[in-house]
């Protein structure tokens, strides 16, 4: 259930009609805590969509009033907030889990908490949230949530990381060990390996000593893609076609055929999986990019009993206390300290470019996540001369002015506009 609205709390769903409503229709009233100290209310700028289709078309960029901090609630101004697939399939209106309309896009991101409420004791001003579920509609430059829809993050990894963090690492270490015992020098097999998930599978699987064997489609470039995902330490890197090949049984001969295969395409790329799985292993499907559905030969089952398995991990997250998923987090906030999680390719760009943004996201041999970036806008629009990586900003938290620790200084290019 979306316990949480997009930028209000827990609120009625007769009052999310009236906090959609752009700022310029509703009576003005004081925010109840901003970078500035002026008595005018945040400007708060949304990616809305008041009905389901073709994300480019129905996403709007609105102007909003900023929700009054209630005990227990935190305003966040959001830092950066990927585009990922379930996001334009919601948007769509084909996933699982559908919010009422109009609704916030957006799943993941990471932000900056500015003020808390009295009731609040897990995270304080400065700290970085990510969502706690799927559904929080983050592709906004600030809004108030319940505390209990966050989940603090350390502030030693890269922004990134922490924006990329809460769905496909975790859907990657989750399938890695939930439903196979693998050992070290196992193998796995994957398609859709250059995905943000197919580059987590990669890191995180090198971290556990497993192999991986990565299935990707022929492309122009794809010498390029190869040797960048053999940098992030993928085994073995192959074509769709190459994998149909006869050729594939020389292969297997010095290299142990896999117990595990992660399938995000279905149809014959599916097939070709399981056909390479060794006897009793499993094939867990997250994903459906080809729109076609899981072919499983009879004799597959039969001689080979082979196991099909499905992984969703807001269904994770229902079966699992809240403590086990921020623990999840934690792992791999260690792998990242350590050097063995990084984000996936990235192109960062700002929240006004959306449209854009959007549009890459849905491109064909997209390798790199669009991550909408909001933190400059925040600053600028508090009326901040962004002249160094560190600015100082002062809240308001419980009527008494606290200071706020300095911005992120992980400025890149992309977001300097260079």
């Amino acid at each position: 259930m979306w316990g949480c609205g997009a930028f209000w709390g827990a609120r009625a769903p007769s009052q999310l009609q009236r906090w959609l409503l752009p700022a310029s229709r509703r009576r003005r009233r004081p925010a109840a805590a901003s970078f500035s100290a002026s008595a005018e209310p945040s400007r708060v700028q949304a990616l809305v969509y008041g009905h389901h289709g073709d994300p480019a078309k129905v996403v709007e960029l609105k102007n909003l009033e900023l929700a009054a901090v209630g005990g227990s609630d935190v305003h966040v101004k959001m830092l950066a907030a990927p585009i990922n697939p379930s996001d334009i399939n919601m948007i769509q209106g084909n996933y699982g889990l559908l919010p009422q309309l109009p609704a916030v896009g957006g799943n993941e991101g990471v932000g900056q908490v500015v003020a808390v409420g009295s009731h609040v004791t897990g995270v304080k001003p400065g700290d970085w949230v990510i969502p706690a579920n799927a559904g929080l509609g983050t592709w906004q430059t600030e809004a108030v949530f319940s505390e209990d829809a966050l989940i603090g993050v350390p502030r030693d990894i890269p922004l990134q990381s922490a924006a990329t963090l809460g769905v496909n690492p975790c859907t990657a270490y989750r399938m890695l060990m939930d439903f196979e015992q693998l050992r070290p020098g196992d193998s796995v097999i994957q398609n859709a390996s250059n995905s943000g998930v197919g580059q987590a599978v990669i890191q995180i699987a090198a971290a556990l000593g497993l192999r991986t064997i990565n299935v990707v489609r022929d492309r122009p470039d794809i010498q390029k893609l190869m040797d960048r995902l053999k940098n992030l330490g993928a085994d073995h890197v192959v074509t769709e076609e190459e994998l149909r090949k006869p050729e594939m049984k020389n292969f297997f001969k010095n290299v142990p055929q896999p117990r595990l295969a992660l399938n995000c395409v279905g149809g014959k790329s599916s097939t070709e999986l399981l056909r390479h799985l060794a006897p009793g292993g499993t094939m867990v499907t997250y994903g459906g990019m080809a729109k076609q559905p899981v072919v499983a030969s009879v004799s597959l089952l039969i001689f080979k009993d082979l196991k099909l398995r499905g992984f969703w991990m807001s269904q994770w997250k229902k079966d699992h206390n809240p403590d086990q998923f921020k623990e999840l987090i934690f792992t791999l906030c260690d792998l990242i300290r350590r050097g063995q999680l990084s984000a996936p390719a990235c192109s960062e760009v700002p929240l006004q470019d959306y449209q854009r943004a959007l549009e890459a996201s849905m491109q064909p041999f997209m390798s790199s996540k669009q991550i909408l970036t909001m933190w400059l806008n925040n600053l600028c629009g508090a009326g901040t001369a962004l002249l160094a990586h560190e600015v100082n900003t002062s809240v308001l938290v419980h009527g008494s002015s606290q200071q706020l620790p300095p911005a992120p200084s992980l400025l890149t290019g992309a977001m300097l506009g260079h």
